[in-house]
């Protein structure tokens, strides 16, 4: 999947995919179609212009996603309460409690790529774990 900036009308070159597993010692192959390492300033600034390619991988992309954001220890809390409001008499309060703390996973795990990248180009740290825990992987275009 390739998706285009709104803003812009850069194309970003978004991929969701499977990470190629034998990628060890390919920051020194010349090939456009192995898997590079780019420092996250470069990284920032290339893509929008279309100088990289980034492949996630969407499993791992929403694990760590889910993890990042802390959607459990949000999304727990959410159901709690709300049930709790809707068995007092507070249903208008409870209900919709109710409905965001389930479709929250939903979301997540539709939008976990995404979410991914956009982590990933505003932290450099979360840059850094995505690539080192193989859930991005990054070519020249």
């Amino acid at each position: 999947m390739t998706e285009t900036n709104s803003t812009n009308g850069i194309e970003t070159g978004i991929e969701t995919g499977k990470i190629n597993e034998g990628t060890e010692g390919a920051e020194n192959a010349p090939d456009s179609n192995s898997a590079i390492y780019v420092p996250h300033q470069e990284f920032k600034t290339g893509l929008p212009y279309g100088q990289f390619r980034v492949i996630v991988n969407p499993e791992r992309a929403q694990k760590y996603v889910k993890h990042r954001l802390f959607v459990v220890g949000i999304s727990l809390p959410l159901l709690g309460i709300g049930v709790v409001l809707s068995l007092y008499g507070y249903l208008w309060v409870g209900l919709p409690m109710i409905v965001v703390g389930v479709l929250m996973h939903r979301v997540i795990k539709a939008h976990a790529p995404k979410i991914l990248l956009h982590l990933a180009l505003s932290d450099a740290k979360t840059y850094e774990e995505a690539m080192e825990y193989e859930i991005l992987e990054v070519r020249r275009s």
